[in-house]
């Protein structure tokens, strides 16, 4: 099972961008959680980071035929990407997990709204870098009973 986890804008910045928001953890640090947990369910993770909307859409264009599901956590696209959306809603036989760190829901009023999650399995938010395990967890036994 083949998974690609897409990080979005700023992410990069994790661990030392709003530490009271977002923890102290850098992407590195998560993306090494993701890849021991993926492991242990006899998963593979690709994991990319873009600060570039149009190389997230590409790579979610390009994932049929290549992995099984999607983790994505679009960042500040969440909210705004419609180019984002399309790509996800182009590729249907793709399940995605939407992901985020914080809980969007207990922020400003423009972060309370994904234009994303309509076309997503799921969401997970609010859970800090457990986010993005548990994100693997539910992609990987949605993929299992799907077949």
């Amino acid at each position: 099972m083949k998974l690609l986890v897409l990080n979005g804008p700023n992410l990069n910045l994790l661990g030392k961008r709003e530490p009271g928001v977002y923890g102290t953890a850098t992407l590195d640090d998560i993306l090494d959680k993701v890849k021991i947990r993926a492991e242990e369910l006899d998963a593979h993770v690709t994991c990319v980071q873009s600060n570039d909307e149009g190389e997230l859409v590409t790579k979610i264009g390009e994932s049929e035929g290549t992995y099984d599901g999607i983790i994505l956590n679009a960042a500040a696209y969440t909210h705004t990407s419609v180019a984002l959306r399309d790509a996800l809603s182009a590729i249907k036989n793709i399940p995605c997990v939407e992901v985020h760190l914080s809980n969007i829901y207990a922020r400003e009023d423009f972060r309370q709204k994904s234009i994303i999650a309509d076309v997503c399995i799921g969401q997970i938010t609010g859970f800090g870098t457990m986010s993005y395990v548990l994100a693997v967890d539910a992609l990987v036994n949605y993929l299992v009973e799907r077949r």
